[in-house]
């Protein structure tokens, strides 16, 4: 009987493709033993119970970018969760370690590397995480989604698989009328889907509230995920052209109704939305770890497959931007097809099979 440890966590953007491998590893060995390993007090210690999957938490947090008392700390936790990592290695004797990025799967990538164990690393970013850089050297492989990844990672080691993605998004046009219908939406009008992440993006929320007159103006209606922090402030907008959510439960249905999206360029985000092959405007988060989604988007953007701006430009270029596309059935035809063409929609089995013949 095969054993696997899968480590990642933080985000939903470290989570789900860890998920995603570990399903898909149950799909082909029905028998085998998965174990996560997160951080404790992070959201994957809900979310893979949630899932279905045992996980065990270490004492770890990442460096801040500023100067904090908890950064004082850092060395004592990272000893701590190299020790216990071990203690988890030695007890679980995993076939396979994979890491999906976040701090959580530094020490215990680490652990495994040292102690002989085959790791895998899967990186999501066009520009790669502190964490996974630092494991690189022990790895097997490293799992990516975009070119030119070897300015970070030795050549040898790298293969481009893409991003695991969750479920039902590989045929969502079979999926339109009912998600008309889920969400309350009319088929004779354009659609603008608005995705900020699962907390919500300050930001996109204000623009979105700033440009309701001119969607209403262009006949567009909105469905409008702006997160569960901004869910009490927002609500009020709801009406027959404007539908507020804190949460999207069924993305498949949101997306196949979408003619139109605006989005964070989460790695996650952006692979799931070259399958989707909608066109799409990104809005990167400048708040991040070396700007990444602004690198994500520029990726995608650079093949005239998405339009990128900049939360810096939005007051200056959107209501143009937005009303251009909207009015231009050639423009977003071609967004669709070139992002379309950039889908890698056999990431996690491609991963897997990695994982299961190395």
């Amino acid at each position: 009987m095969k054993r696997f440890i899968i480590s990642g966590g933080g985000t939903g953007g470290h989570i789900f493709p860890a998920i995603a491998i570990a399903d898909e590893l149950k799909r082909r060995l029905p028998d085998a033993e998965i174990l996560f390993v997160g951080a404790k007090d992070r959201m994957e210690m809900q979310k893979v119970p949630q899932a279905g999957y045992p996980i065990e938490g270490l004492w770890i947090s990442g460096l801040q970018r500023k100067l904090s008392w908890q950064n004082l700390l850092f060395p004592l936790k990272f000893i701590s969760s190299l020790l216990k990592s071990r203690s988890i290695i030695k007890r679980f004797k995993p076939d396979a370690v994979i890491g999906t990025g976040g701090f959580a799967s530094g020490a215990v990538v680490k652990v495994a590397g040292q102690m002989g164990i085959p790791t895998f690393i899967q990186e999501q970013n066009s520009y790669a995480g502190i964490t996974n850089k630092m494991l690189a050297k022990n790895a097997h492989k490293i799992c990516v989604a975009y070119d030119a990844m070897e300015q970070f990672f030795p050549k040898e080691k790298i293969v481009k698989t893409g991003n695991p993605i969750r479920d039902g998004l590989l045929n969502i046009a079979q999926y339109r009328s009912e998600g008309l219908s889920y969400f309350h939406l009319y088929s004779q009008r354009k659609t603008l889907l608005v995705l900020g992440g699962s907390l919500g993006a300050r930001r996109i929320n204000q623009l979105i509230e700033q440009q309701l007159p001119l969607f209403e103006q262009l006949g567009v209606q909105v469905l409008w995920q702006c997160g569960k922090l901004y869910y009490e402030e927002y609500k009020k907008y709801n009406s027959e052209q404007v539908r507020v959510l804190a949460f999207i439960d069924r993305m498949e249905l949101a997306y196949a109704a979408a003619d139109v999206i605006i989005s964070r360029a989460g790695a996650s985000s952006v692979s799931e939305l070259c399958v989707v092959g909608k066109p799409v405007i990104f809005i990167p988060s400048p708040n991040v770890a070396e700007d990444h989604q602004t690198k994500n988007a520029r990726a995608i953007a650079d093949k005239q497959a998405a339009i990128l701006l900049r939360e810096s430009e939005l007051n200056e270029l959107f209501a143009d931007t937005f009303s251009t596309l909207i009015a231009n059935e050639a423009q977003q035809e071609a967004l669709s097809a070139h992002i379309k063409a950039l889908a890698q929609p056999n990431a996690t089995k491609d991963i897997v099979n990695l994982i299961l013949n190395d």
